[in-house]
This record gives C-alpha cells, sequence and structure tokens, in this order.
C-alpha cells in the first residue's frame, strides 16, 4: 500500500491512478490530519509526501514519521513545486530517500517508487554483521551497540550497513549516494556528512572508527583505538 499526501486533487488523483494502474494499491490524502489518522490503524509500504501543504507541511510530517519507532522505517519520496536546493537538502537530511520535482511524468515516479523499495528491502546477505561491539541484524532491522540496542533512522542504517559490509575500504560520498539514494545528487554530498555525523554520535566510542578520507569520503577502520 502506497500512502500519497498531495493537496492538489488533481495531481493527487492522477498519481492514484496511475499508482492503481501499475498494480500497486493507493490512498490518498488532502492533509496531515486524515493521513496520521489513518496511519493509526494502516501503515504503509512507502509514502508519497508534498512538502507544501495546508496546515503541517511536508517536512514537519517528515519529522514526526522519523521521530516514531512505528513509522520511522517507513521509505518516503517528497514531491515539491520548488527548485531550491535548500529545500531537498533538509528532506534529505531530515530522512527523506528520494525526492521528486514538479513537473514530473508519472512513468518517471513509478520508477522511483519501484527504485526505494527495492533499496528498503531486507538484506540478502549475512543475517547478522558484526564490527567491534556493534551488531546488525537485517532480519530484526536493528543495530546493537555492546549488547544495548539503539535507535537508528532508514538512512543511517543503511549507511552504517554499506560501511560494515565494506570493512577498510574508502567510500567516496557520491558512491555512498548512489547507493542510498539511488543516483547522484549533483552538490549535495553535504548531506553523507551531516549523516555520518549523527551515526558517530550514535556510535559512541566505536565512532571513531569511521575515518574522513580527505578528499574522498569514508571508511570503516579496524586500525581504530575504539
Amino acid at each position: 500500500m502506497i500512502f500519497c499526501v498531495e493537496d492538489d486533487e488533481s495531481i493527487r488523483e492522477l498519481i492514484l491512478y496511475t499508482l492503481q494502474s501499475t498494480g500497486f494499491e493507493a490512498s490518498g490524502f488532502s492533509c496531515s490530519k486524515s493521513f496520521f489518522d489513518t496511519l493509526e490503524h494502516k501503515l504503509p509500504s512507502l509514502v508519497l509526501l508534498d512538502i507544501m501543504l495546508p496546515g503541517d507541511d511536508g517536512l514537519v510530517i517528515l519529522r514526526k514519521l522519523r521521530s516514531s519507532n512505528r513509522t520511522a522505517g517507513i521509505p518516503v519520496i517528497m514531491i515539491t513545486a520548488k527548485s531550491a536546493e535548500i529545500d531537498r537538502v533538509i528532506g534529505l537530511d531530515l530522512g527523506a530517500d528520494d525526492y521528486i520535482s514538479k513537473p514530473f511524468g508519472m512513468m518517471e515516479l513509478i520508477s522511483r517508487i519501484k527504485a526505494v523499495l527495492r533499496r528498503s528491502e531486507p538484506g540478502s546477505g549475512e543475517s547478522v554483521i558484526s564490527f567491534k561491539g556493534i551488531k546488525l541484524d537485517h532480519d530484526k532491522h536493528k543495530i546493537t551497540i555492546d549488547g544495548t540496542e539503539t535507535d537508528f533512522s532508514l538512512k543511517e542504517y543503511l549507511l552504517l550497513q554499506i560501511l560494515m559490509e565494506n570493512i577498510g575500504i574508502a567510500l567516496t560520498r557520491d558512491v555512498i549516494l548512489e547507493r542510498i539514494w539511488g543516483y547522484e545528487f549533483d552538490g549535495e554530498t553535504r548531506t553523507v556528512d551531516v549523516h555520518m555525523r549523527k551515526i558517530r554520535k550514535k556510535l559512541g566510542q566505536y565512532g571513531e572508527s569511521i575515518e574522513t578520507v580527505r578528499g574522498i569520503g569514508y571508511r570503516l577502520s579496524e586500525n581504530s583505538h575504539a
């Protein structure tokens, strides 16, 4: 089930028609109230979220979704009429999985949705991967640090997963963006740095194991003192 939060009725109905005609179940909402009322008893597999909405705007809604353990893992694609970089960066930093700017083609939207859903599927490798005192459990979708479960947003979870699957390998910011967000965001690699700072803080003493490779990106190193 895909939820579409869009106050423009014509756009919302077109999106719903396209989703349903391509095999998806979909429901539409014109504002945050009806959306959150429905979330109380039903969770979607993905949310299409317009930024410009009456009442709570899309960024406020996204913050609320990511702040709740019940909804933090739901993939979100932001829809916006704005072209300013700051709106895209804020959305990504808050945990959006992708964004698409109006006007957009319906087939492009369907392609983006399928890509995000693929990236959100549980990993097909080992169920649990470990690094020092950190354990990442694919099946349970949780991270424990020295045996204590710690909350990570979906993006933070996926970023740490990539680092743990490539210990000792320097990953460029562009590669990280491509792996996590599905394509390159020209000029917006700052969002990787923001997420890495958050991950380091949550990892405590093990945060030092994430090394910044000057001019390149990041790597998880076994040679740190943590």
